[in-house]
């Protein structure tokens, strides 16, 4: 029985990576046991850490050294999986009781949705007006992909710097209204 060549585009790969990461945002909306949202959180954390190690280590910089990026859609890519992973590395550091770890899962969810809009919008059509080899770099990419699973993602920047600094604590407003000495209501 002949073997089935399994080598998929580059691009598919990351289309299909952010399908799931998709997926697993609406989960998290649909679900309300706490225990369910953890392990939801978790899954999508590190479904997002892989995607961006294989984005920012192949799929980006291949792109970069092909494409005239007038309009700077690498550098605002670049920006964002920074935020992305600054959250993500906030959420690696909370146990999912804080007060504030729902929200900033759903701000993490509206980030990487916009990022995958721009990145399937522009970047995507623009490196399909290359001539990059996207079966053979997507055989690198799952090669990397295969790697970072066995063997977790190495730290990252982000990572580091909110190992190193902590979490912002509680709402910057909450700490702020707890210290206002007249409440601000209008006279009846």
């Amino acid at each position: 029985m002949p073997t089935k060549d399994k080598t998929t585009s580059a691009i598919a790969m990351l289309k299909e990576d952010h399908e799931n990461v998709k997926d697993l945002f609406d989960k998290f909306e649909e679900t309300n046991g706490s225990a369910t949202k953890a392990k939801i959180v978790s899954e999508a954390v590190t479904q997002l850490k892989i995607h961006a190690t294989i984005e920012e280590e192949l799929f980006y910089p291949s792109v970069r050294q092909e494409i005239e990026d007038e309009e700077g859609i690498m550098d605002e890519a670049d920006e964002e999986h920074h935020v992305a992973k600054v959250l993500i590395a906030e959420l690696e550091k909370m146990t999912g009781d804080e007060e504030h770890w729902e929200a900033k899962f759903k701000v993490l969810a509206e980030s990487v949705r916009h990022h995958i809009k721009e990145e399937e919008g522009k970047m995507f059509k623009e490196a399909k007006k290359t001539n990059i080899d996207f079966k053979a770099l997507g055989s690198q990419m799952a090669r990397l992909k295969q790697k970072l699973m066995q063997e977790g993602v190495p730290p990252d920047a982000e990572a580091n710097m909110i190992a190193k600094c902590g979490l912002r604590g509680d709402s910057p407003a909450k700490n702020a209204q707890a210290k206002l000495q007249v409440p601000l209501k209008k006279a009846s």
